[in-house]
């Protein structure tokens, strides 16, 4: 039985739209194509990619404001990264994405 949940887990996991594996590959993408210009050099006081001790606060205030500032814009971010076109599961997957690699 506990072969059988495990399987219906894994095939919702993997055929599911939102799936479990597909949510860090699309953070990934997201990241790459719009947050990585700003995120990766630290442009204009952006948290650096994988920079634990400046994350560190910014993961300590929780995700729902993680979310609401990247949604909505903070400091010199624009909301969505400048991409009004972004989903905002796909700005949260660019989040949750970026979060994993500095916690």
């Amino acid at each position: 039985m506990k072969s059988l949940k495990l399987f219906a887990f894994l095939s919702l996991a993997v055929l599911g739209s939102g799936s479990a594996l597909a949510a860090p590959v699309q953070g990934e993408k997201i990241f790459t194509a719009n947050c990585a210009a700003c995120h990766g050099a630290g442009v204009l006081g952006a948290p650096k990619f994988g920079d634990k001790a400046a994350w560190a606060p910014r993961i300590k205030q929780g995700k729902d404001t993680l979310y609401s500032h990247a949604l909505s814009g903070f400091k010199m971010m624009p909301a969505k990264g400048g991409n009004a076109a972004l989903k905002d599961a796909e700005v949260k997957a660019a989040i949750d994405y970026m979060v994993s690699k500095a916690s």
